[in-house]
């Protein structure tokens, strides 16, 4: 018995021993971690940046913050919330600053604004920086005076309210102005696009207008077969002795075009009071002889008037050694030049007319995409006061003078016409072949196309041309004789239309053309003889 109860208490005694030594070891360790927590806290409380805070604006790194807000709230609860306000103002600063930068970018008109904000930004430096506050708050190391900080939030807090209306303010204006340099953006770019499809308008209006439409086409050659058919019906004629009747009412029309022709003399004649007193001169080129011959042989012109048809051949005077524009014409400068000799030889032919018709005293000279709505014989009385030409005058203001077709650097140009002189229209012209005859005006019109053989007086063309031949022997006739621009102005009133003695259709929309202005269309096609089998053969006015 006394052996086993030793026994147990030798047991007991070293159990009882383990489990102090194992409570000790704990309290060890607890111990140590507390010393080292105690050091690394008496170590970072004795340590004290020296930054100062009377900087200009708060430190923004992460470290420097954290740092602040630790000592602050081992320090001074107080420190924390001037941390707050201090951080609160510096993004405001910032917030103005980068406003300004982007009004400033943006290159806008507010430069109150402007000033507003640097006001606002510099306010918020001075505020830092008063006395009051940098003593009470920024370089005291003791407890901070609640009172100057409530003050001084106060103040930063009417500050960043007065930024924020301003921010608010400018964010709307600044997203209107980036809204309406986006539509001016967008206008450019339309009218870049505008400008390039005008560009390609006007050349396809160019083709349209220089190309033969398939409805001439096809009646030129339906005239010509009939004539290859029936050779026997369009046999030459005799010259009627009306033609060289100085007495009758005498037209000048030059044109490849057996339509436009055929509208031109029909409107003459359905308005003429005596319309048996007419004598219509037409001549075209050698292509399109027999298929105007053949037309007015098929249709005759009613009313008594007589029509003359011809070619440019048949008036042989007009060769090289005789017309500038001919003169070699088989070198590879004037072929590039005039690709289609006798198709501008057609529209020179007005400088002609007095060697054309020798025994004519008068003519009047129509284009072939002109229609005459009135009796025209009144032209015939219009004295002339010895000019050479009667035209209606077509400037404005300053355009449509002779500044405009003229190259007044050239010193022969300068000495010789006057830039503000105006220029008149061709298209309906009445000319006295007798004055034009003792002037000389076929002989200066030679003289100036040798002048300008270079085209450094002038640009190629009858209208330059005739400015400076019929220079000061032009007599203006009244605007409601001839009235132009059917064929490009679509704002020409009905009124000044329907008072008009001609209509000219000068332009590239000509009214037999798909690209013919349709409110005006009708003036034309009213003359043309729908009657006539090619015609409705070759869809003409569908």
């Amino acid at each position: 018995m006394a052996v086993a109860v030793r026994g147990s208490r030798a047991g007991s005694g070293f159990g009882g021993f383990s489990l102090r030594s194992f409570f000790s070891y704990r309290i060890f360790v607890s111990a140590m971690f507390s010393l080292l927590f105690i050091a690394t806290l008496s170590v970072l409380l004795t340590t004290n940046p020296s930054t100062p805070h009377h900087d200009s604006a708060l430190p923004t790194t992460g470290n420097a913050y954290m740092r602040r807000s630790f000592l602050a709230l081992n320090s001074d609860p107080l420190k924390t919330r001037l941390d707050l306000i201090y951080k609160q103002a510096n993004d405001h600063v910032t917030l103005v600053n980068a406003y300004a930068a982007y009004a400033r970018k943006l290159k806008l008109e507010i430069s109150r604004q402007m000033r507003m904000f640097d006001d606002l930004a510099s306010n918020f430096s001075e505020l830092q920086a008063k006395p009051s506050y940098r003593t009470s708050l920024f370089e005291s190391d003791g407890p901070l005076d609640e009172d100057v900080l409530r003050q001084f939030e106060k103040e930063v807090k009417d500050k960043v309210k007065t930024a924020r209306l301003m921010i608010t303010e400018s964010k709307e204006n600044y997203d209107n102005q980036l809204k309406i340099q986006k539509l001016k953006d967008t206008i450019f770019a339309v009218n870049e696009l505008l400008i390039k499809a005008k560009k390609n308008g006007a050349f396809a209006s160019t083709i349209a207008a220089r190309s033969i439409p398939k409805s001439l086409h096809c009646l030129a050659m339906r005239l010509v077969e009939e004539r290859i058919s029936h050779p026997e019906n369009y046999k030459e004629e005799e010259s009627s002795p009306e033609f060289e009747d100085p007495t009758l009412y005498h037209y000048a029309i030059f044109s490849d075009n057996v339509i436009a022709v055929s509208v031109v003399i029909r409107s003459v004649v359905s308005n003429a009071i005596e319309p048996w007193k007419h004598v219509f001169h037409v001549v075209t080129d050698r292509m399109n002889l027999a298929p105007m011959k053949v037309w007015f042989k098929m249709r005759p012109v009613e009313r008594g008037a007589y029509v003359e048809v011809k070619a440019i051949e048949d008036f042989t005077f007009l060769n090289s050694s005789y017309v500038p524009s001919l003169q070699g014409l088989g070198t590879m400068e004037t072929s590039k030049r005039n690709r289609n000799p006798y198709s501008s030889l057609l529209h020179e032919l007005r400088f002609y007319m007095p060697e054309m018709y020798p025994k004519l005293n008068k003519i009047l000279f129509l284009d072939d995409d002109v229609v005459v709505q009135k009796d025209l014989t009144g032209l015939w009385n219009i004295d002339l006061d010895g000019k050479v030409n009667g035209a209606v005058e077509t400037c404005f203001g300053s355009f449509r003078r002779y500044a405009q077709y003229l190259n007044f650097s050239h010193p022969l140009i300068r000495e010789r016409f006057n830039p503000r002189s105006c220029a008149w229209a061709y298209g309906m012209n009445i000319f006295d072949l007798d004055t034009w005859r003792q002037e000389g005006c076929t002989e200066q019109y030679h003289s100036w196309q040798n002048l300008n053989e270079n085209q450094t007086l002038y640009k190629s063309g009858t209208s330059a041309a005739g400015l400076i031949t019929f220079y000061s022997k032009t007599k203006s006739l009244d605007k409601s004789w001839h009235v132009l621009g059917l064929g490009y102005n679509p704002s020409i009133s009905m009124d000044e239309i329907n008072k008009a003695a001609v209509i000219h259709y000068n332009g590239h929309m000509k009214p037999w053309l798909d690209i013919a202005m349709n409110q005006y269309k009708n003036l034309w096609t009213k003359y043309m003889d729908n009657g006539m089998e090619f015609v409705q053969m070759c869809n003409f006015g569908l």
